[in-house]
């Protein structure tokens, strides 16, 4: 008896047990929801349905620049692109939720904004997109552009569009200090409609212009194109431009000044057009010498000797003269050449000035039948005015625009590739 119930003790036990682990089993079951003893009839769609989800899509969503990229480039570089499906929806914003505008393609396999990007600015992009089957994928990702501090841009002249004179060289100016002159140059393309060669010259580490051997030809077509987008021009500084410019080229003027004869011929193809009368600088304060490209023109302004070092002390005269009619800047350092309303019977006869090349002219600018406004009227951004025999030094190639100064040789060696 005692063996007995010992036995029938135990096949309780083992039967609690088992119904124990029967209700484990039941409601772990029932948590996975592919139980049939709630009898539905929908559980073999409820089936098809995981298996569908646990297959992720084909479609293959790509955003460029990476995720967590910095110093991207501003120039539509944000390109979204899909394989093995279409783009169904892509939205780009600012840091502080501002939208970009962009477009997907008609093929709906790549997106990318409309505009230009801005510097120093984080940018997030989603993308959504569908495989054949329909199934939907998803991408996002957040670059920050290029920041001032590690970009350079090249501010160039003449503009876009302009029609100038033969002589007007392509001049870009640097907002930094280029050390990998010679990546920067091979970005820097500028050709002529004449087929002339055009060589590129750095005066310094911030500028650097472009000429041909001779003037340009007239009526001929420039272009300049900028493909600086990503160039390294200095250690962790690179470029963001990415531009054409064209340019035209107008009739062929070159204009002389003697001081010696005190008179200015000006040419067109050669040929001898008008000869004016002109006072130079005086004695003391000598015109330079050389080819010097128009490169600002004035109805009126104002000319200070404080400004360009001149004052009574040094014994070269102070003037401060507010409405000088009829001026073109011919040097950065302040030579122009300009009309003169206050020198009397000196054109023609005595070198007066203090460095400029002075016509004729009356006050107010607004006498179009006299020397100055006439020279003003028909010159142009880019024309040349040679001056000579003044006894002063040649002026700077690089004081101005006024390269020309350089022989073909002394040009060439100034480039870096």
């Amino acid at each position: 008896m005692e063996k007995r119930v010992m036995t029938n003790s135990k096949r309780r036990s083992r039967l609690m047990a088992a119904s124990a682990l029967l209700g484990g089993v039941l409601v772990l079951t029932a948590c996975s929801g592919s139980s049939d003893a709630a009898g539905s009839g929908d559980s073999s769609q409820a089936k098809a349905d995981q298996a569908a989800a646990q297959k992720s899509s084909e479609a293959q969503i790509k955003i460029t620049p990476a995720d967590g990229t910095n110093n991207a480039s501003i120039n539509n570089s944000a390109t979204v692109t899909v394989t093995k499906g279409t783009l169904t929806k892509v939205t780009m914003t600012t840091a502080d939720g501002k939208p970009v505008e962009g477009r997907i393609s008609d093929d709906k396999k790549s997106w990318k904004p409309t505009g230009q990007l801005e510097r120093a600015t984080t940018y997030k992009v989603s993308a959504s997109a569908s495989d054949a089957q329909g199934r939907a994928a998803h991408e996002n990702a957040s670059f920050t552009t290029v920041s001032p501090a590690n970009s350079f841009i090249g501010t160039f002249t003449p503009d876009d569009g302009t029609t100038v004179g033969v002589g007007m060289p392509v001049s870009i100016n640097f907002d930094k200090a280029i050390t990998n002159k010679a990546a920067v140059q091979k970005g820097i393309t500028v050709t002529s409609s004449s087929g002339q060669e055009v060589v590129c010259h750095w005066f310094n580490s911030q500028r650097m212009d472009c000429r041909p051997e001779e003037y340009w030809q007239e009526n001929s077509t420039v272009t300049l194109k900028l493909a600086l987008d990503g160039v390294e021009g200095a250690e962790g500084v690179y470029g963001v431009q990415q531009k054409t410019v064209t340019f035209k080229i107008g009739r062929n003027q070159v204009s002389y000044v003697d001081a010696k004869t005190k008179q200015m011929k000006v040419t067109r193809n050669g040929k001898v057009v008008k000869t004016i009368p002109i006072t130079a600088g005086a004695p003391e304060t000598k015109t330079y010498e050389g080819q010097m490209v128009i490169s600002e023109k004035f109805k009126e302004t104002r000319m200070n000797g404080a400004t360009v070092g001149f004052t009574d002390d040094d014994g070269k005269g102070e003037y401060d003269i507010k409405d000088v009619p009829h001026a073109m800047r011919l040097t950065t350092s302040g030579t122009f050449i300009h009309g003169n309303y206050w020198g009397k019977g000196v054109f023609g006869r005595v070198n007066t000035s203090h460095g400029c090349v002075g016509l004729e002219d009356k006050q107010g600018a607004d006498d179009p039948n006299t020397p100055g406004a006439w020279f003003y009227n028909n010159s142009m951004i880019g024309d040349v005015v040679v001056v000579q025999n003044t006894g002063d030094r040649t002026v700077a190639p690089d004081n101005g625009l006024n390269g020309w100064n350089m022989s073909w040789e002394q040009w060439k060696a100034g480039s870096a590739i």
